[in-house]
């Protein structure tokens, strides 16, 4: 039979991804016979990307202590505390910095704001690498909002005083609730230019939900553990489709035989999803 695939555009890696595997690359590569390159977390959320990396000789690590004193360690393009900075400093650590330029926005806006005196409410996940970098610039400036909840008990030292930030891959649809609250609790609250939801995800959001409107299923290519690549799920189920998160062809392959295709699909990929898989993934649904 014949399938349509709806290609949503753009899709895949955003410059912030691209920038920093092309750092890690670089790294790992001028690494032979220095000592291995050792990344403090998935450099960026994908699976894939991780273990084509740990086959070319990087190390992953989940804290500094696994990084020997001297060595070479790169942050992730979700960014580091400064404290991380501090002690990787302290310890003779050679970094490598590939933080993403649109997180680094973020990070110079919590550092500024704060030093006006003002409570930065960052709407995130507290988990999240990002977020755990951005809130550690202010530790005791920032408070993590995590849902309407959060924002409607929220309290702060001086309602006068307040700013608001977004961690870069939120979905649109799920901060607007969340500021309408706090502009409500808080009629000065401030929102600083260049520190919220980055265009790359904006843009990947914007193109899945113009895609949804068309088909009955959205295939989004991306990790599980990747906030932008589940936010495209959230989008394109908000518009409609069914939508379904696929970490790699294996998965789609075995999500292809337990519920079928319909004859028109939509296809999206998640920031950190390399092309060839998105390639791979076209193949596989045509020849279905």
């Amino acid at each position: 039979m014949s399938r349509e695939i709806i290609l949503a555009e753009p899709h895949g890696f955003c410059s912030g991804v691209r920038h920093a595997l092309q750092i890690a690359e670089k790294a790992v590569a001028e690494a032979s016979g220095s000592g291995p390159v050792f990344c403090l977390h998935e450099l960026v959320h994908n699976r894939l990307v991780v273990d084509r990396l740990a086959a070319a000789g990087m190390i992953f690590v989940a804290s500094l202590d696994e990084v020997p004193d001297g060595g070479t360690v790169l942050f992730s393009a979700h960014g580091v505390s400064p404290a991380v900075r501090d002690e990787a400093a302290r310890r003779g650590l050679r970094v490598i910095d590939a933080t993403c330029v649109f997180v680094q926005k973020v990070h110079e806006a919590v550092r500024r704001e704060a030093s006006e005196g003002r409570t930065v409410l960052l709407v995130g996940s507290k988990s999240h690498d990002e977020v755990l970098g951005v809130s550690g610039e202010a530790p005791d400036a920032v408070i993590v909002i995590e849902d309407v909840k959060d924002a409607e008990t929220v309290t702060v030292p001086d309602p006068a005083k307040v700013s608001l930030l977004t961690q870069t891959t939120l979905a649109a649809y799920q901060v607007e609730p969340i500021v309408a609250i706090l502009r409500k609790r808080f009629p000065a609250l401030r929102i600083p230019d260049k520190s919220g939801i980055c265009a790359a995800t904006t843009v990947r959001q914007e193109a899945v939900k113009a895609v949804a409107a068309k088909v009955p299923l959205v295939i989004v290519l991306g990790s599980r553990s990747s906030a932008n690549s589940g936010r495209l799920v959230d989008v394109a189920r908000a518009a409609g489709a069914k939508a379904e998160l696929v970490p790699d062809i294996p998965s789609l392959r075995e999500f292809i035989a337990a519920n079928g295709l319909p004859d028109v699909i939509g296809l999206t990929a998640g920031a950190s999803t390399p092309e060839d898989v998105v390639r791979d993934a076209i193949t596989v649904l045509r020849d279905a």
